[in-house]
């Protein structure tokens, strides 16, 4: 793997610096978890969808920051080639779920919005749990298709990746045969339905500003960007990061400029996501607020079990990812 740089004082600034953003990312996705689970008044669609962006937000920079750590602080660029595919399978997982899921969250505030009097009909527990559950499998099967084809390729190119985890296109560079370009008509094919999940987003914006502008009342109107403005600042965050990091002309690009984006896009937003949603949410943080003061303790200690189940389903990943 590429190390972000050779001298040993900045390799251990490196790994302070990723330590403190891995430990605000755990700490501020748990509460969201937390919080979300022990607030019976949260329990509604669009903070049961938050909850599972808070489950992937973790997952994903679970599976990159702990290897970086470890190579910083051993002084090691290495990665198993299990480790590697592990690498490459849960991200395409994680990210296309947390995609999939920005988009069905999108759905959620455009009903709520622009027809609330059929929210009830359209977003009921078992449609919510289906629409979550679709986001989650389009993921896999993303990941499955993706790694597959990526790992089937002859890699003769030496062991070196010009990035700081296993990423699918500094593969192919590796590749000594034309079947990558099968690789390249699939990223291609993939490129060509985030562009249609990201109109599907956009039109739904547009309603949904059409609509609270003909919301008589100031509160009405405050209210409903309340709900709306951290779900589009987290989009614009994961779309933007992600397009510079794979649509750049390939004129300006550098291993450096690379490593930089590649942390604007896998690990800023796990990280920042938990503060956006929480900034402008008033609900939000008065169940923070309540579970902080520790006044329901045992009701905590019990609904932690979400995140013991997820920390069970994430150990297996971050060991193979940290094999050397």
């Amino acid at each position: 793997l590429l190390a972000f740089t050779d001298t040993r004082d900045l390799q251990l600034l490196h790994f302070w610096l990723f330590l403190g953003i891995y430990l605000a990312a755990l700490l501020g996705n748990g509460l969201i978890i937390t919080t979300i689970a022990c607030d019976q008044y949260l329990h509604t669609p669009m903070y049961f969808f938050l909850l599972n962006l808070a489950l992937l937000d973790l997952g994903s920079i679970s599976i990159t920051v702990p290897k970086s750590l470890a190579n910083s602080l051993w002084d090691t660029r290495l990665i198993s080639y299990a480790g590697c595919a592990a690498q490459v399978f849960f991200l395409a997982f994680l990210f296309g779920a947390e995609y999939s899921l920005l988009t069905i969250m999108s759905y959620d505030r455009y009903v709520a919005i622009c027809k609330p009097l059929h929210y009830g009909t359209l977003l009921g527990s078992r449609a919510c749990v289906h629409m979550a559950a679709a986001a989650w499998v389009s993921g896999f099967l993303n990941a499955l298709l993706h790694t597959a084809n990526t790992f089937s390729l002859p890699l003769c190119k030496g062991n070196a990746l010009d990035q700081f985890f296993c990423e699918i296109p500094q593969i192919l560079k590796l590749s000594c045969s034309h079947s990558y370009l099968r690789e390249i008509w699939l990223l291609a094919f993939l490129g060509f339905l985030v562009f249609g999940c990201f109109i599907f987003i956009m039109l739904s914006y547009v309603q949904i500003l059409r609509a609270v502008l003909r919301i008589p009342s100031e509160q009405g109107r405050h209210k409903a960007f309340a709900t709306c403005l951290p779900h589009l600042a987290v989009v614009s965050l994961f779309v933007s990061a992600g397009m510079l990091a794979y649509l750049k002309p390939p004129s300006i690009s550098s291993p450096s400029l690379d490593l930089v984006v590649s942390v604007l896009y896998s690990v800023v937003p796990p990280a920042v996501n938990p503060l956006i949603y929480s900034m402008r949410n008033q609900e939000l943080k008065d169940a923070l607020r309540k579970i902080l003061s520790l006044e329901d303790f045992s009701k905590i200690m019990v609904d932690t079990r979400i995140l013991r189940a997820f920390s069970t389903f994430m150990s297996p990943m971050v060991h193979l990812v940290l094999s050397p």
